[in-house]
């Protein structure tokens, strides 16, 4: 429960756990950003696979399903939306503009998100973040490349 949780942060938020409870996330993320890029990628996916039985454990014992208490699929999954990006070396701004582009996508849930959700267990609590991340990624990118 405490990695489902986001070591307890997605309990204590009275309002979006889920967002509290990513804040686990970038220091995830700063860890696998500082690996070299041909690992970045089974590291994120590590973290994704490991999501998918403690979100299904989690949900099971909170009896609820998709339960807003349950970030494990927000702050494992987070390193996945600033893969390649030179995290470690740029300011705490670009840090909050990534972690914020992650979260309106989570909670927007574009295509095909939203109906993936609907896949029971841990693997519909975690895939629908995946595609978001994966979207995430995509305007992380943008915006570095543009901004930077």
């Amino acid at each position: 429960m405490a990695i489902a949780t986001g070591f307890g942060l997605g309990l204590v938020a009275p309002f979006a756990p889920g967002t509290v409870g990513s804040i686990p996330g970038v220091l995830l993320a700063f860890a696998v950003c500082r690996l070299p890029l041909f690992l970045q990628f089974p590291a994120a996916l590590g973290f994704t696979l490991l999501a998918i039985p403690v979100c299904d454990r989690a949900e099971k014992l909170l009896g609820i399903k998709d339960d807003g208490r349950i970030c494990a699929d927000e702050w494992l999954l987070f390193p996945i939306a600033v893969l390649g990006l030179p995290l470690a070396s740029l300011s705490w701004g670009w840090i909050f503009v990534f972690f914020t582009v992650v979260r309106l996508i989570d909670i927007i849930k574009p295509p095909p998100c939203r109906r993936l959700q609907n896949i029971p267990g841990g693997r519909g609590i975690v895939i629908d973040d995946f595609v978001a991340n994966i979207y995430a990624l995509g305007v992380n990118w943008v915006l570095y490349l543009s901004l930077a």
